[in-house]
């Protein structure tokens, strides 16, 4: 395309002349091979579809004198314009992976007909659309789809058939017209196809299970975010193109149909078949979060405000599902008082699928899981039940997040799961604080910061192209997840009390039942709030949401705050904190950092927390004998403190542990760990904050340093004479071997024991694996009666694998149980055995997986992710293993 300052031309509105445009300043036109300078007063020139697909483009460019003027659009001068060539070898009108805005759906009217003998299927699909702008094109998508027949209608026209031209590439179909269809028109296409249902679990797709009796059943369900739903039926899948939809399901008797709305009837075909026939939807409905099951399942319902909440499984689960109905009812309640606007469907369905790859979706009305993600027992603990209630507490905030209100495109996916993200946690800390989600939002928050300290990260709103499927399904990561949570955590924790949650409320009116990009959101909240951060009422500094946030949202990674003492003063330094300077493009990032801090005079309680805001490369504040920042750990960046600064922390620590909050301690166990991965500080300094934890009892710390001193372990294990773990062991050995193997109640506990045992059993605790190998033959000789308690399972189930009889009997024990909290536990087993034969066995069965990406491969930002994480393993082991060596 042209690149022009300082008028940008839109061909998004598709005008079919081609533009003629005027220029009076200098220009340059890009190719991904060519760059053409043009200097002229004025210059003439026609758009002549660039891409980066590397097809040639050839251009008409005349340079005139002012007197010449330009030449009209439909004049003689000679132009050529090249187009991707379709299926049949014609010319396919359009030349962008991107829709284009000339013809917006109205409604879609969906008639399929699944064959789970076949495992084929056929469908209508009658689109209603409006003409947003004069075109002779109507281009949309499909995917896989054998379309039969299609018709055209406009406005109260007879219906004529018209030929459909299908460029694959880019999955789209498209309709072209001798004249205009003229902005305003309203048009029906009709679509009659054939398809395959999908083995790959998205699109509309088959699967199977095994029933009670051994029997083979088969089902088939629908999957379609990212960029699915034009496997099933033609459409406009972009999440922009808004309709309402009416569905019906034509299915053998044996079997149910479900579909995002309640059914409105039922009608029974001449061939014996039954065709149930869905409310129309009551709201416009993106594309990806239109769903429909075919399968033999039951269910459990009951009426929450006006809604049918009903939880869906195979018949032999039934009473696996009563936990799941519990919370979401629960939950459903909660999200409807504090958003303000309630759930605005009559139904609710939670549907538990055997066969589902992702671990859940949030289909409208319609929620899908992976059994695992929904299903456990009523006895199962809490561990088992936190799981549960996460993804239930995920999918049902989507509901008003990207559901209700929707990001305009996947760049902005943040503003849809970090906000289902956060509310996850914020829900059931205030709804079920018995499960202690607290630690868990700790625990991801640190593992976002992780990723994001990686060059091949990438901004919460992405501004760069997004457009490819590749780019579209990496987005789906935990920089927008964690990330996004993270940030809306530190916006809250930042604002005076009530009002995060009105500007949330004041976003969700506005826009409810549209598209949104990030600068929406900031907006709807500096209407009602700005950032007011004083240390005191006569030094206020304010300043927009829009202003901090954008610091936050448009660039990767996040700041390192350095605190440096010169006399009474203290100086706050910030930077980019970037593990891999490999391929790094050095900026001058800066954040504007709500900085929180406590100090030695108070420490503990949030009425200690003090806050300023740091929007400059420095700082300064007044000098105490020391300062923790970040109170509480809400905010995303880290902080070194300089050798003097841990020094006091330590020796306060070391003094009394509770002079600073469990997430703190476990905040600076963080801190000082990632600031040895950057080099920052010596791993002496490391082992020296960890003398205090031989004093430490608390869940988070204790886990976080249990979880880093694991990852050197990992690192470190070919090389014995390090004597890592008699150095764990010798800190926390006492400790691992005073945990109980009965039953927890407390869910703190339970992850506390969880994590000391697994890595005792891990470096060979004799007492672990004597216990944990006990706890097993109990459990197979009562032919598993004797339950494991549930966050022990894991540890056991991993000693056991380790042993050729364990590993088969857990293989066998996989195959054949119904409770889904111990699957998962036994696969995970499974994968952890260090037998050579079974890791390859193992590693034979993804293998089709990684063949797939091919040349993609090395393209993937996973990819990246991963050659990067190894380069920097191994510079953190060129600069520690000497100290290592010599302290241990």
């Amino acid at each position: 395309m042209f690149e022009e300052e300082p008028d940008v031309v839109d061909l998004a509105k598709d005008s079919t002349a081609f533009p003629v445009i005027t220029y009076y300043t200098t220009l340059t036109l890009t190719h991904p091979l060519i760059t053409i300078p043009f200097f002229s007063s004025n210059l003439c020139g026609y758009c002549i579809g660039l891409h980066s697909y590397g097809v040639v483009c050839v251009f008409t460019v005349l340079i005139l004198s002012p007197q010449t003027g330009c030449p009209k659009a439909n004049s003689s001068t000679p132009m050529e314009l090249v187009y991707p060539k379709s299926t049949t070898g014609e010319m396919f009108p359009w030349n962008e992976l991107r829709l284009p805005a000339s013809v917006r759906p109205v409604n879609y009217d969906l008639s399929l007909t699944p064959n789970l003998t076949s495992m084929t299927f056929t469908g209508r699909t009658i689109i209603n659309m409006i003409i947003q702008h004069n075109t002779k094109r109507v281009v949309l998508h499909s995917s896989e789809i054998n379309i039969i027949k299609a018709t055209f209608q406009v406005g109260e026209g007879k219906s004529v058939e018209v030929k459909v031209l299908e460029y694959k590439p880019w999955q789209q179909i498209a309709v072209s017209f001798p004249g205009d269809l003229k902005e305003g028109q309203v048009c029906v296409l009709t679509l009659d196809y054939t398809a395959n249902l999908s083995h790959t679990y998205d699109g509309f797709y088959n699967s199977s299970y095994n029933d009670k009796t051994g029997a083979k059943r088969v089902l088939a369900a629908t999957q379609f975010e990212p960029q699915a739903a034009r496997k099933a039926f033609p459409c406009f899948d972009e999440p922009a193109f808004k309709a309402t939809f009416l569905v019906r399901i034509t299915r053998e008797p044996e079997y149910i149909a479900l579909s995002n709305m309640p059914k409105a009837k039922t009608t029974t075909l001449p061939s014996g078949m039954l065709e149930d026939e869905f409310e129309q939807t009551s709201v416009n409905m993106s594309t990806y979060l239109v769903a429909f099951i075919v399968a033999n399942f039951t269910s459990i319902t009951r009426n929450v405000s006006n809604t049918l909440v009903s939880v869906y499984s195979v018949p032999e689960k039934k009473e696996h599902t009563q936990y799941a109905l519990d919370t979401a009812s629960r939950l459903l309640q909660f999200y409807n008082t504090v958003f303000d606007i309630d759930y605005p469907l009559r139904k609710l369905d939670l549907v538990a699928i055997p066969d589902f790859l992702a671990g859940a979706m949030e289909n409208w009305g319609l929620i899908t899981f992976r059994e695992t993600s929904l299903l456990v027992q009523n006895q199962s603990s809490l561990l088992d039940k936190q799981l549960i209630a996460n993804v239930v507490a995920h999918e049902l905030a989507h509901q008003w997040f990207g559901n209700l209100v929707t990001m305009r495109w996947w760049n902005d996916l943040w503003l849809s799961e970090g906000f289902a993200t956060y509310w996850q946690y914020a829900s059931l800390m205030t709804e079920f604080p018995q499960l202690y989600l607290g630690n868990v939002f700790l625990e991801e928050r640190f593992k976002a910061m992780a990723k994001d300290s990686l060059n091949s990260s990438h901004p919460v709103s992405v501004s760069a192209q997004v457009t490819t499927p590749e780019q579209v399904s990496e987005m789906f990561d935990s920089i927008t997840y964690e990330k996004g949570a993270s940030l809306l955590l530190m916006l809250n924790s930042t604002l005076p009390d009530g009002q995060f949650r009105k500007g949330l409320l004041e976003y969700l009116r506005q826009y409810r039942g549209s598209n949104t990009v990030t600068d929406d959101l900031w907006n709807s909240i500096t209407r009602v709030a700005v950032v007011c951060l004083s240390r005191d009422s006569l030094n206020a500094e304010v300043e927009s949401v829009s202003d901090m946030m954008r610091t936050w949202t448009l660039q990767k990674g996040f700041p390192l705050v350095t605190v440096s003492r010169k006399g009474g003063e203290v100086t706050l330094t910030q930077e980019h904190f970037l593990l891999s300077t490999d391929n790094t493009t050095h900026t001058s990032s800066l954040w504007h950092i709500p900085v929180t801090y406590v100090n030695d005079s108070c420490s503990s309680a949030p009425s200690c927390r003090q806050m300023f805001t740091l929007r400059n490369k420095t700082g300064i504040t007044h000098s105490t004998s020391w300062l923790k920042l970040n109170y509480m750990n809400t905010g995303f960046y880290i902080v070194h403190y300089g050798d003097e600064g841990w020094t006091a922390l330590i020796d306060a620590l070391k003094t009394d542990v509770s002079t600073l909050t469990p997430h703190d301690r476990a905040s600076l166990i963080h801190n000082i760990f990632s600031l040895s991965r950057l080099g920052r500080v010596s791993f002496r300094q490391v082992l020296s904050l960890l003398d205090y934890t031989t004093n430490e009892t608390e869940t988070a710390p204790l886990t976080e340093a249990l979880t880093q001193l694991s990852s050197v372990y990992r690192l470190l294990d070919k090389r014995p004479e390090l004597r890592l773990v008699a150095y764990i062991l010798g800190h926390f050995g006492p400790l691992m071997d005073s945990q109980d193997w009965g039953v927890e109640e407390s869910v703190s506990s339970q992850e506390r024991r969880s994590a000391l045992l697994e890595l005792a059993c891990s470096l060979g605790r004799k007492n672990c694996t004597d216990q944990a190998t006990a706890l097993y033959e109990q459990w197979t000789n009562s032919n598993q009666t004797n339950r494991i308690p549930g966050d022990l399972q894991r540890v056991v189930f991993s000693v056991a694998a380790q042993s050729d009889s364990g590993w088969l009997s857990l293989l066998d024990t996989y195959r054949l149980t119904t409770y889904d909290s111990e699957k998962r536990k036994i696969l995970q087993a499974l994968a952890s055995t260090q037998d050579p034969r079974r890791i390859v066995w193992i590693l034979s069965t993804v293998q089709g997986f990684f063949s797939s990406l091919k040349e993609r491969g090395s393209q993937m930002r996973s990819v990246q992710e991963a050659l990067e994480t190894i380069r920097l393993n191994q510079h953190w082991m060129d600069r520690n293993l000497a100290t290592l060596r010599d302290w241990l």
